[in-house]
């Protein structure tokens, strides 16, 4: 590419912020597509968009081209980002059936009321060959959601569309609705930690407690639940609730939660409370 300064290519000043960059390179990409514009310097111009790109958001890049300008990269960026000589960044999906992730594409569908208007600007629906193309959406949910099941509305190409989400769905799992395909990412519990079908929890645990034994509620799937401690309770321990974990995706059965117990050691000690260790100790 011709050494146009990077700055004025994704119209931007030497000062955006990292938003403004992705702003401008998101709206620039989608104007210059070679799929979608067919003016005759289009793959051009989009090259040169990626290209700037491709350093501004960089920080060490973008800090390197700020001092030396484009000699920093040997007079030019060569940069290709999607690896692709058509220069469609579409191509991997019609060639391997992976999947397009428009968030990671352009930094989030914003502009758009709906996600899938992005897919269908470029290519009207069809894949190369004229053939029907199925569109892929990655949907993020919350882990209550994937646990327990949901439902959600999404707006196809002007039309609602209720997805009904099964109990049990985890994180990369892939499920076919009407003529689109949906991947799901899960957000993380800030309770839970969940392996397949079954959880983990860690349960925090006071060491007059762990000596003695007694009682603590600890949460679940389906509220708190009170279980006894066994006298002499050792950190880390852990113990299986069989079948309180997540339901197997279109089965029948729970997986398991496991309980990890803390054991949680006073800060500080009164010298009544230390003497009373001693005397423990001694003892």
């Amino acid at each position: 590419m011709a050494n146009r300064d990077l700055y004025d290519i994704l119209g931007v000043p030497k000062t955006a912020t990292e938003a403004e960059i992705k702003s401008a390179y998101r709206k620039l990409a989608l104007k210059w597509h070679p799929d979608r514009n067919k003016e005759k310097d289009a793959t051009e111009k989009f090259k040169e968009v990626n290209e700037a790109y491709e350093v501004l958001s960089n920080k060490d890049k973008r800090a390197k081209y700020d001092q030396f300008g484009h000699a920093a990269f040997g007079g030019g960026t060569g940069y290709n980002p999607f690896g692709q000589q058509s220069g469609n960044p579409f191509a991997s999906y019609y060639s391997s059936g992976g999947n397009i992730n428009f968030e990671d594409l352009f930094g989030g569908a914003d502009g758009f009321s709906d996600p899938f208007d992005i897919f269908s600007s470029f290519f009207g629906g069809q894949a190369r060959g004229g053939r029907t193309a199925r569109t892929r959406y990655s949907l993020t949910i919350d882990f209550e959601e994937a646990v327990h099941g949901a439902e959600k509305t999404i707006v196809h190409q002007g039309k609602e569309f209720t997805i009904k989400i099964p109990a049990g769905i985890d994180e990369g799992n892939r499920m076919r609705f009407d003529q689109f395909d949906i991947s799901f990412n899960i957000r993380p519990s800030k309770v839970f930690k969940r392996e397949g079908e079954n959880i983990i929890v860690n349960q925090d645990l006071d060491f007059v407690t762990a000596i003695l034994g007694g009682e603590v509620e600890v949460p679940t799937l389906d509220g708190d639940l009170k279980i006894r401690i066994k006298p002499g309770t050792q950190p880390e321990t852990v113990i299986r609730l069989s079948g309180k974990g997540i339901k197997v995706l279109n089965g029948s059965h729970h997986g398991d939660l496991y309980i990890r117990f803390m054991v949680k050691l006073p800060n500080k000690l009164n010298s009544r409370q230390k003497s009373l260790l001693k005397e423990f100790q001694d003892s």
